[in-house]
C-alpha cells in the first residue's frame, strides 16, 4: 500500500535475498503502490539491494495513488549509474511517445510537472536556470531531454527570464542587435510586457 520507507523496504528485500536459500536461481520482483509518494523510491531501494524486476507502469498509473513510474525507475537506473549496477534494456527515446500514448488511450493527462514526461520537465523559464543552461546544459539538466523522446529543452520567454535566453531566442529568429543599448531597450520592453501578461 506504499506504507514502508525506502531504507526499510530496501533492507527487507536485502534481507530475503540473504536468507532464503537458493535465491541466486530467482529473480526477486517489487510491485509498489504511491499512496505515500514512495512508490519509486522504494521500488530503487529494492533494486539497490538485489531486486532485479520492478513491476511499474506508465506515468504511474494504477488503482488509488497509482503504481511506481516506468519513466522515472528507468532513467534513475540510467542517470545515476555511479549508484545503480544494473540497467536496462529499454529504449528510453520511446518513453515520452508511449507517454502521450497511454494518456490518449486512457483519457488521464500528465501534469505539466510530472517527472521526465512532463511538458516543463525540461522547459525553463527562471533567468538563472536559462543562463546556466545556455553556458551548460548539465548546470540544470541532469539528462538530456532528447534522451527520453523530446525534441530539446524548451526555454519559456516569461516575467522571469533572463537576457541571455532573450538575445537567445532571438537570434534563433535571426535578429541580432549591433549594439548592446538596443538589446537592453527591447530586453527592458520585453519585461514590461511579461509582467502585464503574468
Amino acid at each position: 500500500m506504499g506504507y514502508n520507507l525506502p531504507q526499510y523496504f530496501g533492507d527487507l528485500i536485502g534481507k530475503l535475498i540473504e536468507n532464503i536459500p537458493n535465491s541466486d536461481k530467482a529473480v526477486f520482483s517489487v510491485h509498489c503502490h504511491n499512496d505515500l509518494g514512495l512508490a519509486v523510491g522504494n521500488s530503487l531501494a529494492a533494486v539497490l539491494n538485489g531486486a532485479r524486476q520492478v513491476e511499474c507502469t506508465i506515468n504511474g498509473l494504477g488503482e488509488r495513488a497509482g503504481n511506481a513510474a516506468l519513466e522515472e525507475v528507468v532513467m534513475t537506473v540510467r542517470t545515476r549509474r555511479d549508484i545503480f549496477s544494473c540497467d536496462t534494456d529499454l529504449d528510453t527515446t520511446q518513453i515520452m511517445h508511449c507517454s502521450r500514448l497511454v494518456s490518449t488511450i486512457t483519457g488521464f493527462p500528465v501534469q505539466p510537472n510530472k517527472a521526465i514526461v512532463g511538458a516543463n520537465a525540461f522547459a525553463h523559464e527562471s533567468g538563472i536556470h536559462q543562463d546556466g543552461v545556455l553556458k551548460s546544459r548539465e548546470t540544470y539538466e541532469i539528462m538530456r531531454a532528447e534522451d527520453v523522446g523530446w525534441n530539446a529543452n524548451r526555454m519559456v520567454l516569461g516575467k522571469h527570464s533572463g537576457r541571455n535566453a532573450f538575445r537567445s531566442r532571438l537570434e534563433e529568429l535571426g535578429i541580432t542587435f549591433e549594439k548592446e543599448e538596443d538589446l537592453n531597450a527591447a530586453f527592458s520592453r520585453f519585461k514590461d510586457l511579461a509582467d502585464k501578461k503574468a
